[in-house]
Protein backbone atom coordinates (compact mmCIF):
# COMPACT_ATOMS: atom_id res chain seq x y z
CA UNK A 1 0.00 0.00 0.00
CA UNK A 2 1.35 3.30 -0.82
CA UNK A 3 0.86 6.76 0.87
CA UNK A 4 0.73 10.09 -0.34
CA UNK A 5 0.54 13.51 1.26
CA UNK A 6 1.60 15.68 -1.91
CA UNK A 7 -1.09 17.05 -4.04
CA UNK A 8 0.93 17.10 -7.10
CA UNK A 9 2.33 13.24 -6.18
CA UNK A 10 -1.44 12.05 -6.25
CA UNK A 11 -2.08 13.56 -9.31
CA UNK A 12 0.79 12.73 -10.95
CA UNK A 13 0.23 8.82 -10.28
CA UNK A 14 -3.37 9.18 -11.38
CA UNK A 15 -2.45 10.68 -14.15
CA UNK A 16 -0.30 7.65 -14.98
CA UNK A 17 -3.11 5.47 -13.96
CA UNK A 18 -4.98 7.20 -16.60
CA UNK A 19 -2.76 6.69 -19.74
CA UNK A 20 -2.64 2.84 -18.61
CA UNK A 21 -6.67 2.83 -18.66
CA UNK A 22 -6.43 1.72 -14.56
CA UNK A 23 -9.71 1.60 -13.49
CA UNK A 24 -10.07 3.70 -10.12
CA UNK A 25 -12.43 3.67 -7.88
CA UNK A 26 -11.88 6.53 -4.56
CA UNK A 27 -13.20 6.60 -1.27
CA UNK A 28 -13.52 10.34 0.44
CA UNK A 29 -13.38 10.22 4.30
CA UNK A 30 -12.19 12.14 7.30
CA UNK A 31 -10.51 9.09 8.88
CA UNK A 32 -11.06 7.96 12.01
CA UNK A 33 -12.37 4.72 10.35
CA UNK A 34 -15.01 2.12 11.00
CA UNK A 35 -16.86 -0.97 9.51
CA UNK A 36 -18.91 1.88 7.40
CA UNK A 37 -16.20 3.36 5.64
CA UNK A 38 -14.81 -0.36 4.92
CA UNK A 39 -17.58 -1.04 3.72
CA UNK A 40 -17.32 1.37 1.07
CA UNK A 41 -13.97 0.60 0.66
CA UNK A 42 -14.97 -2.88 -0.56
CA UNK A 43 -17.35 -1.12 -2.89
CA UNK A 44 -14.78 0.42 -4.55
CA UNK A 45 -13.03 -2.51 -4.99
CA UNK A 46 -15.87 -4.20 -6.54
CA UNK A 47 -16.65 -1.68 -9.00
CA UNK A 48 -12.95 -0.88 -9.77
CA UNK A 49 -12.56 -4.65 -10.36
CA UNK A 50 -9.02 -7.10 -9.56
CA UNK A 51 -7.16 -4.74 -11.89
CA UNK A 52 -7.81 -1.50 -10.78
CA UNK A 53 -7.10 0.45 -8.09
CA UNK A 54 -8.78 1.73 -4.70
CA UNK A 55 -7.72 5.12 -3.34
CA UNK A 56 -8.77 6.08 -0.36
CA UNK A 57 -8.40 10.22 1.32
CA UNK A 58 -8.02 10.68 4.92
CA UNK A 59 -8.39 14.14 5.44
CA UNK A 60 -10.30 16.24 8.14
CA UNK A 61 -11.53 19.48 5.74
CA UNK A 62 -11.51 22.43 7.92
CA UNK A 63 -13.85 23.99 5.34
CA UNK A 64 -16.51 22.21 5.95
CA UNK A 65 -16.73 22.93 9.78
CA UNK A 66 -18.27 26.15 11.19
CA UNK A 67 -15.87 28.14 14.17
CA UNK A 68 -18.33 26.95 16.44
CA UNK A 69 -17.86 23.15 15.59
CA UNK A 70 -15.89 20.28 16.50
CA UNK A 71 -13.07 20.59 14.17
CA UNK A 72 -10.66 20.96 16.46
CA UNK A 73 -11.58 17.54 18.18
CA UNK A 74 -12.91 15.71 15.52
CA UNK A 75 -11.18 12.10 16.21
CA UNK A 76 -7.69 11.10 14.66
CA UNK A 77 -6.11 7.75 14.48
CA UNK A 78 -4.07 7.99 11.23
CA UNK A 79 -1.70 4.67 12.00
CA UNK A 80 -4.71 2.92 13.03
CA UNK A 81 -6.62 4.28 9.98
CA UNK A 82 -3.76 2.56 7.82
CA UNK A 83 -3.38 -0.14 9.43
CA UNK A 84 -7.31 -0.75 8.20
CA UNK A 85 -6.29 0.28 4.56
CA UNK A 86 -3.31 -2.44 4.20
CA UNK A 87 -6.13 -4.88 5.55
CA UNK A 88 -8.74 -3.96 3.52
CA UNK A 89 -6.85 -4.13 0.66
CA UNK A 90 -6.10 -0.46 -0.47
CA UNK A 91 -3.87 0.52 -2.97
CA UNK A 92 -3.01 4.04 -2.41
CA UNK A 93 -3.96 6.31 0.89
CA UNK A 94 -4.14 9.89 -0.05
CA UNK A 95 -3.28 11.90 3.21
CA UNK A 96 -2.60 15.87 2.28
CA UNK A 97 -2.42 18.61 4.85
CA UNK A 98 -3.99 21.96 4.85
CA UNK A 99 -1.02 23.65 3.19
CA UNK A 100 -1.72 20.82 0.22
CA UNK A 101 -5.43 21.52 0.02
CA UNK A 102 -5.74 25.27 0.67
CA UNK A 103 -2.61 27.12 0.41
CA UNK A 104 -2.10 30.15 2.36
CA UNK A 105 -5.87 29.91 2.89
CA UNK A 106 -7.02 33.10 4.54
CA UNK A 107 -9.69 33.79 6.60
CA UNK A 108 -9.94 37.84 6.72
CA UNK A 109 -10.45 40.04 3.64
CA UNK A 110 -8.99 42.49 5.90
CA UNK A 111 -5.34 40.35 5.67
CA UNK A 112 -3.01 41.11 2.99
CA UNK A 113 -3.60 37.66 0.41
CA UNK A 114 -0.04 36.41 -0.78
CA UNK A 115 0.12 35.21 -4.59
CA UNK A 116 -0.96 31.66 -3.42
CA UNK A 117 -3.25 32.22 -1.22
CA UNK A 118 -6.69 30.13 -1.92
CA UNK A 119 -9.52 32.27 -2.83
CA UNK A 120 -11.93 29.56 -5.11
CA UNK A 121 -14.64 27.43 -3.62
CA UNK A 122 -17.53 25.13 -4.95
CA UNK A 123 -21.45 26.18 -4.17
CA UNK A 124 -24.40 24.04 -5.14
CA UNK A 125 -27.28 26.41 -4.68
CA UNK A 126 -30.27 24.53 -4.44
CA UNK A 127 -29.96 20.97 -2.80
CA UNK A 128 -27.97 22.82 -0.20
CA UNK A 129 -30.39 25.34 1.08
CA UNK A 130 -32.71 22.82 3.54
CA UNK A 131 -31.60 20.67 6.83
CA UNK A 132 -27.91 20.47 7.13
CA UNK A 133 -27.84 23.40 5.34
CA UNK A 134 -29.88 25.26 7.54
CA UNK A 135 -28.44 24.39 10.29
CA UNK A 136 -24.65 23.91 9.27
CA UNK A 137 -25.02 27.00 6.31
CA UNK A 138 -21.30 27.17 5.09
CA UNK A 139 -21.05 23.02 5.23
CA UNK A 140 -21.63 22.32 1.99
CA UNK A 141 -19.56 24.92 0.19
CA UNK A 142 -16.75 23.01 1.99
CA UNK A 143 -17.80 19.83 1.21
CA UNK A 144 -18.39 20.47 -2.25
CA UNK A 145 -14.98 22.13 -2.93
CA UNK A 146 -13.00 19.53 -1.11
CA UNK A 147 -14.79 16.82 -3.24
CA UNK A 148 -13.73 18.64 -6.44
CA UNK A 149 -10.23 19.03 -5.84
CA UNK A 150 -10.35 15.62 -4.54
CA UNK A 151 -12.07 14.75 -7.86
CA UNK A 152 -9.21 16.58 -9.68
CA UNK A 153 -6.54 15.11 -7.75
CA UNK A 154 -7.49 11.57 -7.32
CA UNK A 155 -9.06 11.38 -11.13
CA UNK A 156 -11.24 8.20 -10.52
CA UNK A 157 -13.88 6.81 -12.49
CA UNK A 158 -16.22 6.12 -9.80
CA UNK A 159 -16.67 7.63 -6.25
CA UNK A 160 -18.22 5.66 -3.47
CA UNK A 161 -20.00 8.09 -0.77
CA UNK A 162 -22.94 6.27 2.32
CA UNK A 163 -26.52 6.85 2.11
CA UNK A 164 -26.02 8.42 6.25
CA UNK A 165 -25.22 11.21 4.48
CA UNK A 166 -28.03 11.38 1.97
CA UNK A 167 -28.45 15.24 1.30
CA UNK A 168 -24.47 15.50 1.04
CA UNK A 169 -24.24 12.64 -1.20
CA UNK A 170 -27.43 14.32 -3.46
CA UNK A 171 -25.30 17.50 -3.52
CA UNK A 172 -22.26 15.58 -5.09
CA UNK A 173 -24.25 13.82 -7.42
CA UNK A 174 -25.91 17.07 -8.66
CA UNK A 175 -22.11 18.96 -8.37
CA UNK A 176 -20.94 15.76 -10.99
CA UNK A 177 -23.88 16.27 -13.42
CA UNK A 178 -23.78 19.98 -13.10
CA UNK A 179 -19.94 20.65 -13.64
CA UNK A 180 -19.33 17.70 -15.83
CA UNK A 181 -17.02 15.62 -13.89
CA UNK A 182 -16.50 12.12 -15.40
CA UNK A 183 -16.95 10.32 -11.95
CA UNK A 184 -19.92 7.63 -11.66
CA UNK A 185 -21.27 8.17 -7.94
CA UNK A 186 -22.23 5.24 -6.17
CA UNK A 187 -24.26 5.71 -2.98
CA UNK A 188 -23.89 2.61 -0.68
CA UNK A 189 -26.31 1.69 2.25
CA UNK A 190 -25.70 2.96 5.91
CA UNK A 191 -23.90 0.12 7.81
CA UNK A 192 -25.64 0.16 11.30
CA UNK A 193 -24.48 -1.23 14.73
CA UNK A 194 -26.34 -4.43 16.15
CA UNK A 195 -28.76 -2.28 18.05
CA UNK A 196 -29.72 0.04 14.72
CA UNK A 197 -27.64 2.98 15.40
CA UNK A 198 -26.00 4.26 12.20
CA UNK A 199 -22.05 3.90 12.51
CA UNK A 200 -20.11 7.17 12.46
CA UNK A 201 -16.66 8.71 13.71
CA UNK A 202 -18.97 10.83 15.83
CA UNK A 203 -20.01 7.94 17.69
CA UNK A 204 -17.01 8.08 19.44
CA UNK A 205 -17.66 10.91 21.58
CA UNK A 206 -21.01 9.37 23.25
CA UNK A 207 -20.52 8.06 27.01
CA UNK A 208 -22.07 5.12 28.09
CA UNK A 209 -25.39 6.49 29.12
CA UNK A 210 -25.91 8.53 25.84
CA UNK A 211 -24.98 5.74 23.65
CA UNK A 212 -27.78 3.83 24.80
CA UNK A 213 -29.92 6.64 24.07
CA UNK A 214 -28.75 7.13 20.94
CA UNK A 215 -30.63 4.64 19.12
CA UNK A 216 -33.33 6.42 19.74
CA UNK A 217 -32.58 7.86 16.03
CA UNK A 218 -32.85 4.36 14.60
CA UNK A 219 -36.49 4.04 16.66
CA UNK A 220 -38.08 7.36 15.18
CA UNK A 221 -37.08 6.17 11.74
CA UNK A 222 -38.86 2.96 12.72
CA UNK A 223 -41.79 4.95 14.58
CA UNK A 224 -42.27 6.96 11.11
CA UNK A 225 -42.77 3.76 9.36
CA UNK A 226 -45.00 2.05 11.62
CA UNK A 227 -46.86 5.68 11.55
CA UNK A 228 -47.52 5.24 8.08
CA UNK A 229 -48.57 1.87 7.49
CA UNK A 230 -48.24 2.16 3.56
CA UNK A 231 -51.07 5.04 4.09
CA UNK A 232 -50.35 8.71 3.60
CA UNK A 233 -50.00 10.90 6.45
CA UNK A 234 -49.43 14.99 7.50
CA UNK A 235 -45.68 15.83 7.31
CA UNK A 236 -46.91 18.01 10.07
CA UNK A 237 -48.52 15.77 12.25
CA UNK A 238 -45.50 13.20 11.96
CA UNK A 239 -43.15 15.77 12.77
CA UNK A 240 -44.84 16.52 15.97
CA UNK A 241 -45.04 12.95 16.67
CA UNK A 242 -41.74 12.62 16.39
CA UNK A 243 -40.85 15.02 18.39
CA UNK A 244 -42.69 13.77 21.09
CA UNK A 245 -41.23 10.26 20.82
CA UNK A 246 -37.47 11.93 21.10
CA UNK A 247 -38.41 13.07 24.57
CA UNK A 248 -37.94 9.17 25.54
CA UNK A 249 -34.14 9.56 25.27
CA UNK A 250 -33.80 12.34 28.32
CA UNK A 251 -30.38 13.49 26.58
CA UNK A 252 -31.88 13.63 23.27
CA UNK A 253 -32.89 16.90 21.44
CA UNK A 254 -34.46 17.35 17.90
CA UNK A 255 -32.63 19.57 15.39
CA UNK A 256 -34.97 18.84 12.39
CA UNK A 257 -36.77 15.97 10.79
CA UNK A 258 -37.92 16.83 7.53
CA UNK A 259 -39.63 14.57 4.82
CA UNK A 260 -39.36 15.35 1.43
CA UNK A 261 -38.43 13.90 -2.25
CA UNK A 262 -35.59 11.62 -2.43
CA UNK A 263 -34.93 13.35 -6.20
CA UNK A 264 -35.22 16.94 -5.83
CA UNK A 265 -34.86 17.07 -1.33
CA UNK A 266 -38.01 19.43 -1.92
CA UNK A 267 -40.19 19.03 1.22
CA UNK A 268 -43.82 17.25 1.15
CA UNK A 269 -46.91 18.04 3.13
CA UNK A 270 -48.10 14.79 2.80
CA UNK A 271 -45.71 11.54 3.85
CA UNK A 272 -46.25 8.70 1.35
CA UNK A 273 -44.60 5.02 0.68
CA UNK A 274 -41.05 6.72 -0.99
CA UNK A 275 -40.81 9.81 0.95
CA UNK A 276 -37.66 9.80 2.33
CA UNK A 277 -36.87 11.13 6.00
CA UNK A 278 -33.98 12.77 7.92
CA UNK A 279 -33.34 13.66 10.88
CA UNK A 280 -30.58 15.41 13.45
CA UNK A 281 -30.52 14.58 17.16
CA UNK A 282 -28.00 16.32 19.55
CA UNK A 283 -27.05 13.36 22.07
CA UNK A 284 -26.12 15.21 24.83
CA UNK A 285 -23.60 17.56 22.82
CA UNK A 286 -23.00 14.99 19.98
CA UNK A 287 -24.82 15.66 16.72
CA UNK A 288 -25.83 12.80 15.10
CA UNK A 289 -27.37 11.99 11.86
CA UNK A 290 -30.00 9.47 9.55
CA UNK A 291 -32.26 9.00 7.13
CA UNK A 292 -34.92 6.45 5.65
CA UNK A 293 -36.71 5.96 2.69
CA UNK A 294 -40.67 5.20 3.87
Amino acid sequence: MQIISRADAMQKLALRWKRQSVRVGFVPTMGYLHAGHLSLVREARKRAGKNGKVVVSIYVNPTQFAPTEDLAKYPRDLKRDLKLCREAGVDVVFTPDDAEMYPSRQNSKFKIQNSKSFSTYVVEEKLSQSMEGVTRPTHFRGVTTVVAKLFNLVLPDMAVFGQKDFQQAAIIQRMVRDLNFPVKIIVAPTLREADGLAMSSRNKYLDAEQRAQAVILFHALQAAKAAMARKSISAARLKSDLKEFLTAAPQARLDYVEFFNPETLEPVTQVEPGTQMALAVFVGKTRLIDNAKL
